[in-house]
């Protein structure tokens, strides 16, 4: 069996092969990416993979059985890309396609959701089996500002008390491993979420105690923690995203308690604590 993974350069994807190779299927991979030549170092076949071209995606496709289709990362791009792959998919015979959606695509308000439930749709239209794996917030989209905010001595974010369900990215890895190297998946969606849920001030309250400093939560409004993020020399319209889905956290969108994701892979999340401990070791 022929498992092809796209975007297997990426933070998840990376993570992905190494999980697969771990289960003795290095034979059986195909990283599916724009570069071959970055993924070099994963230690198995590579093919390129350019989503905006989708005579090259049919070839590339061929001899595959199973294909894992993590998202991209060119927001407002996906929902025509994926339409790409997946089609290119069908031509090619591929047998099954896995795909990393959003946590609750069909009623989130992030504007991440509508690309995402597009892709669900065509993919459920497309008549391929396929399993959706809606994926929530990873940790370390939260864990990445720690080495920062302990420089500066607060945490800020525009998610007032809203509840956040995050997961490793690991976890979300092995998710995606579990389905596509067992059976019972078929055309099935599952919502994917941590098995704690917690507020940004509680994130800062952990930070704080492991840190030995005093690192408090500074809530704000939208626009004002997107000026910030624009100050730091993030481009406009990431840092008004970034700000919106803080925002979207507010109102619920990342809290999912159905645990979905801890049964699917057979253990529990990755609590905060330990994310937390990664992200400050890495800042000294």
């Amino acid at each position: 069996m022929k498992i092809g993974v796209t975007g297997a350069t990426g933070q998840l994807g990376r993570l992905v092969v190494e999980k697969l190779k771990e289960k003795g299927l290095a034979e059986n991979l195909v990283a599916l990416v724009r570069t071959p030549q970055k993924a070099a170092d994963l230690g198995i076949e590579a093919l390129e993979f350019d989503y905006n071209n989708p005579d090259t995606l049919v070839e590339a496709l061929k001899g595959i059985d199973n294909l894992i289709l993590i998202s991209g990362n060119e927001l407002g791009q996906r929902a025509t890309q994926h339409a790409n792959v997946i089609e290119a998919a069908k031509k090619a015979g591929v047998k099954g396609i896995v795909y990393t959606s959003l946590l609750h695509a069909d009623t989130s308000i992030l504007s991440l959701a509508p690309e995402h439930f597009a892709t669900e749709k065509t993919l459920k239209a497309s008549g391929l089996p396929y399993t959706i794996l809606r994926n929530g917030w990873y940790t370390e989209n939260y864990t990445g500002s720690v080495a920062g905010a302990v420089a500066a001595g607060a945490f800020i974010g525009s998610a007032g008390d809203g509840k956040i369900s995050s997961a490793a990215r690991a976890d979300f890895a092995d998710a995606a491993v579990a389905v596509i190297t067992s059976t019972g998946h078929e055309n099935k969606v599952y919502e994917l979420a941590g098995d704690e849920s917690y507020t940004l001030a509680e994130l800062a309250a952990e930070i704080s105690k492991q840190s030995g400093k005093t690192i408090p939560y500074n809530n704000l409004s939208e626009t004002a923690y997107a000026d910030i993020l624009k100050g730091f020399g993030l481009p406009e319209m990431f840092a008004e995203a970034i700000a919106s889905w803080d925002t979207g956290a507010s109102k619920g969108d990342l809290l999912d308690e159905s645990h979905q994701l801890s049964k699917l892979i057979g253990r529990p999340t990755t609590p905060l604590a330990e994310t937390v401990k990664v992200a400050l070791s890495g800042a000294k």
